[in-house]
């Protein structure tokens, strides 16, 4: 079967079971190209409970997976490749963040979307990389532990210098690994291209940019932009997306080295697989936890 006759077999079951279809920006072309959503992980989480259907499958990573079922409980949702997981999201746990809350007892737990269903039950509020800064102002404690991403918590700091952050190691691997070296090295590549940058970059990165936003803001930014040349500060495919959206303008990835394996893992044979009952993985959650989940992302819409 060839790629196009397997997205067309993907589009007829679609429409004949009732599936709502899922691709993280980070996904292959491909997948995104038979998809009823594409975008950032909560944006999609917010799409699938607006959708019609019961059904969806997420073509990302786990936790992204998870959000649509905490928002969507009555839904059946499925994960496409369940060995799609998320190293920042999974490395901190309930019992970690329990024990530093012991710690820190009068700061507010701010967890990033990056995180699992069972953390965000111990969390206050949840933010995304593009509101962040906003919730982050309008909570009225001073004192903020910021999890799981250090870097993007940096970022926020710095915009929040009124307030207290405590941060602990961990973030995306993927980001993190840019350094200004590969910075200087693009630039000297493309002179008179912009940088769009990941607030999930280390700081010595991000204070190189032109813009700094989510994957949605990079994208939305070099749409609109006059300027025909960027270099892209995130995983290497919103390079390519962009490419095709907007041929009239050149985009270079940062490095070859932004490249994430676990959003790389979801084929579109996973995907089909899934469809036809021979693949993917339904996410059960228990009430308890959908229900203590959803307060730290209850209050992130309640202050955004």
């Amino acid at each position: 079967m060839t790629v196009r006759e397997m997205q067309e077999k993907i589009l007829q079951l679609k429409k004949e079971k009732d599936i709502c279809i899922l691709a993280h920006s980070y996904v292959a072309r491909e997948i995104q190209e038979v998809a009823d959503f594409t975008g950032d992980s909560f944006q999609l989480s917010v799409l699938a409970e607006k959708a019609p259907q019961q059904t969806v499958i997420m073509c990302g990573v786990r936790f992204m997976a998870e959000t649509v079922k905490i928002l969507s409980p009555e839904k059946t949702v499925y994960i496409a490749s369940p060995v799609a997981g998320c190293p920042m999201a999974e490395q901190m746990d309930k019992e970690l963040i329990t024990q530093v809350k012991k710690q820190y007892p009068d700061y507010t737990v701010v967890a990033y979307i990056n995180t699992t269903s069972d953390l965000k039950t111990v969390c206050d509020v949840c933010v995304t990389s593009s509101s962040a800064v906003k919730i982050v102002k309008k909570i009225p404690n001073d004192k903020i532990l910021f999890i799981p991403d250090c870097n993007l918590g940096a970022f926020v700091a710095e915009q929040v210098p009124e307030k207290e952050f405590k941060l602990l190691q961990g973030g995306c691997p993927i980001h993190a690994r840019m350094s200004k070296k590969d910075v200087d090295n693009a630039k000297a590549l493309h002179p008179d291209a912009l940088f769009l940058v990941h607030p999930e970059c280390r700081p010595e990165v991000v204070a190189e940019a032109d813009y700094i936003g989510s994957t949605s803001g990079i994208m939305d930014y070099a749409r609109k932009s006059d300027a025909k040349e960027f270099i892209i500060g995130t995983e290497i495919s919103i390079a390519e997306s962009l490419q095709y959206e907007c041929t009239d303008k050149k985009f270079y990835p940062l490095s070859k080295e932004l490249i994430c394996p676990n959003m790389k893992a979801t084929t579109l044979v996973d995907l089909y697989n899934t469809m036809t009952g021979e693949g993917g993985e339904e996410i059960v959650m228990d009430e308890q936890t959908i229900k203590d989940a959803k307060k730290c992302i209850d209050k992130m819409l309640e202050l955004g």
